[in-house]
């Protein structure tokens, strides 16, 4: 059996096949897989925020959706992923605070969600499928042997995400 690397928030890990990659606890943050099926290269990210504000320390880049997508391309690219191959998908951005939020405003798992999708247009990297929203948080498992990206929801429902 393989055994499985944690990723915690803040974090991406990049690995080869037959790795598998695992994250808990997605409530409005975001995990991030991007995958080059022909060589089983791939990362996965938990992010926690969209951007980084103009002017914002500049540590810890990997907490945001951007740079940590930026960052684990580069480590792929190493590794023998070819962007023109990888693929990517995203879980989570769940609105988990929703009183404090007002009906107009766009709550912080939208803006992960919108970052993300933004910034894989911006590298040319098609967003294959995504399992985001709700009111629950979520956990990733990552098989990079099979490209599988396994979902367990806090509600106890389960999503394979499509290769």
């Amino acid at each position: 059996m393989t055994s499985k690397v944690r990723v915690g928030i803040s974090e991406y890990r990049v690995a080869e096949g037959p790795a598998v990659l695992v994250t808990y606890g997605l409530g409005s943050c975001l995990g991030i897989v991007l995958y080059d099926a022909r060589v089983r290269v791939g990362g996965l990210a938990h992010t926690l925020l969209p951007r980084p504000r103009p002017g914002m320390e500049q540590t810890r880049m990997t907490k945001f959706v951007d740079a940590a997508l930026r960052l684990m391309l580069e480590e792929l690219l190493v590794m023998g992923a070819e962007r023109e191959r990888l693929q990517a998908r995203i879980v989570g951005g769940a609105n988990m605070f929703e009183p404090l939020h007002g009906a107009a405003k766009e709550t912080i798992g939208e803006r992960n969600v919108r970052a993300a999708r933004e910034t894989l247009r911006e590298l040319g990297i098609p967003l294959l499928a995504e399992d985001v929203g709700g009111r629950h948080g979520r956990t990733v498992e990552f098989d990079l042997g099979s490209g599988e990206v396994r979902v367990r929801s806090m509600r106890g429902e389960h999503a394979l995400l499509p290769l």
